[in-house]
């Protein structure tokens, strides 16, 4: 049985292939997309190394693309797909853009929004632990290969 296009799973999954990019670039392997009316308007992955930029991440790329492509710094109708529980940084920038919902896979307990204090936008709705196996196993595979 496929996946039923423009499901939730449908856009985790194409957050997850860009958290595959960012695996194969060497890059902490998150990645993201901003999805409207069905359609991805952002997508990204962790750029931290090649950009020498801290602030890089995934969720940053998308929330910079979708905004571009709806020229409006608002996305109040549109869902964050993301792998890994956003930083407080990247909360921070999602409650500014008011986006409609967020929804993560994997908790980051370390690093992660949630455990630091960060929150997002009052009507922002936020959803967790789709595909969060995937999502930790390509995290976990990726530090077990630095450490190697």
């Amino acid at each position: 049985m496929g996946i039923e296009i423009y499901s939730d799973e449908y856009f985790m999954r194409q957050a997850f292939m860009e958290a595959q990019r960012a695996y194969e670039e060497d890059e902490i392997p998150i990645g993201a997309v901003i999805v409207s009316k069905n359609k991805v308007i952002g997508r990204g992955h962790n750029l931290t190394e090649r950009l020498t930029d801290v602030t890089a991440h995934a969720e940053m790329q998308a929330i910079t693309a979708a905004s571009s492509y709806l020229g409006s710094k608002y996305l109040k109708d549109c869902t964050l797909f993301v792998t890994l529980e956003p930083c407080p940084m990247c909360a921070g920038a999602l409650f500014w853009s008011q986006i409609g919902r967020v929804v993560f896979a994997a908790p980051d307990p370390k690093r992660g929004f949630l455990e630091h204090g960060g929150y997002l936008h009052p009507k922002t709705k936020l959803e967790q632990g789709l595909l969060q196996a995937e999502c930790s196993e390509l995290i976990r595979a990726f530090f077990a290969r630095k450490r190697a």
